[in-house]
């Protein structure tokens, strides 16, 4: 039975000496930094890496400058420019109701409202020949409340009238003559 213990022993013995002579070895080495081997190893766990979060795009997505944009500086530009609301003497304001806006359109409009608190506030179209606003030389376009976006083309703009106090709705077509805006007709 002796021989059993110092046999279980012995290697007890090794590695004590072993550990204590690495670990006495010079400055940086990393196995003089870890700690010495428990007598049982605790169970491990392997943790799973976090998802790595997408990096942040240095370039801001490209938009279609054909395409409608209701939000285009333009607009808020143009819509400065105007002047008041004959029926309130109030700016107009920026944020269009309705439109088709695009810079690629021989010609576009958005409708915007008189900026009241009034129960039915003025409308008007405002009209742009490739994205640029046209101050002058257009048809009266007030009272205006909607596109019709199937009877517009890429130069001309249906423009419509729905509602008021009759009840009539009624679509005026505006298109671009190659030189300014011309009323081509009511339907």
């Amino acid at each position: 039975m002796e021989r059993v213990a110092m046999v279980v022993m012995a290697p007890a013995v090794s590695l004590t000496t072993v550990l204590t002579l690495v670990g006495c070895g010079s400055g940086d080495s990393t196995v003089s930094k870890t700690p010495a081997a428990s007598a049982s190893p605790a169970p491990t766990t392997k943790a799973k890496p976090a998802p790595k979060a997408a990096a942040p795009s240095s370039t801001p997505p490209q938009t279609d400058p054909c395409a409608v944009n209701l939000a285009a500086p333009e607009i808020a530009k143009a819509v400065s420019e105007l002047p008041r609301d004959p029926r309130s003497n109030q700016p107009w304001s920026p944020e269009p109701i309705a439109g088709n806006y695009n810079e690629c359109a021989q010609l576009s409009a958005v409708i915007v409202r008189a900026n009241t608190n009034a129960e039915h506030p003025n409308t008007r179209a405002v009209l742009f020949h490739l994205g640029k606003f046209i101050p002058t030389g257009v048809p009266d376009t007030y009272g205006f409340n909607g596109i019709d976006k199937s009877a517009s083309t890429g130069d001309t703009v249906a423009l419509q009238y729905s509602g008021g106090f009759h009840g009539l709705a009624s679509t005026v077509k505006f298109r671009w003559n190659g030189g300014g805006v011309e009323l081509m007709g009511n339907t």
